[in-house]
């Protein structure tokens, strides 16, 4: 999976980092040292992720890494990490050309109890239940992250981008469709923007939304 947000690069001694803008556990669910590569100004380079503490990991640069750029102002990343998906343990019955729906409209779903906003935001776009999708994903409240919400639209045959925007709170023109993450707490809040309303399990359909809110969203692909 690829990962794009704006990045400061920052020296201490020898080393160049870059933070990253998300919990590396709960989105990858990959710990320790992690290998990847990155698209910085057109370069592509080979770093490594190191942890900083309780998810939170730096990208580690070297100087050569960046010796064709000015440190000292922000720069669009691209972060690729590989492995970084759970594949569900189910045989899919669907794949892209044959999703479970073609998603032309979204009908809200609230949800029962909260921390189950990844299973209702998969549910409102594959068109099954909740209790359908928990089965699917394996996983109850509070543990739906953007990587198994991923695993699950991929297992519904639902397309989608690639790449996972993170805005932190700066302006965006959203996609006609897509799943939003919001921070909330030490958890991130999930909803689906579709054709200009946003589909809430929590609040139901909302008409407006404040973007300083935002921390990213991932788009699906509708015609």
């Amino acid at each position: 999976m690829r990962y794009f947000f704006n990045g400061k690069i920052e020296k201490k001694a020898d080393i160049y980092s870059i933070r990253i803008p998300f919990n590396v556990w709960e989105v990858c669910k990959q710990r320790d040292v992690i290998n990847a590569d990155l698209v910085l100004d057109n370069k592509i380079i080979d770093c490594k992720l190191l942890p900083e503490e309780k998810g939170n990991y730096k990208i580690h640069l070297q100087e050569e890494d960046v010796s064709h750029i000015d440190i000292n102002q922000e720069h669009k990343i691209l972060l690729h990490i590989t492995g970084s998906l759970i594949q569900m343990n189910q045989n899919s019955p669907y794949s892209f050309s044959n999703p479970i729906r073609k998603i032309d409209h979204i009908n809200v779903i609230i949800q029962p109890e909260d921390g189950l906003c990844g299973q209702t935001c998969v549910a409102m776009l594959a068109g099954v239940t909740i209790a359908e999708v928990i089965s699917v994903m394996d996983c109850r409240e509070w543990q739906a992250t953007m990587g198994r919400v991923i695993s699950a639209l991929n297992y519904y045959g639902i397309d989608h981008s690639d790449v996972i925007m993170y805005t932190e709170g700066q302006e965006a023109t959203l996609p006609k469709c897509c799943i939003m993450m919001e921070k909330m707490g030490r958890y991130c809040h999930y909803l689906v923007h579709y054709d200009g309303k946003f589909y809430d399990s929590n609040l139901g359909v909302i008409t407006e939304y404040d973007m300083s809110k935002l921390l990213g969203y991932l788009e699906i692909k509708v015609d």
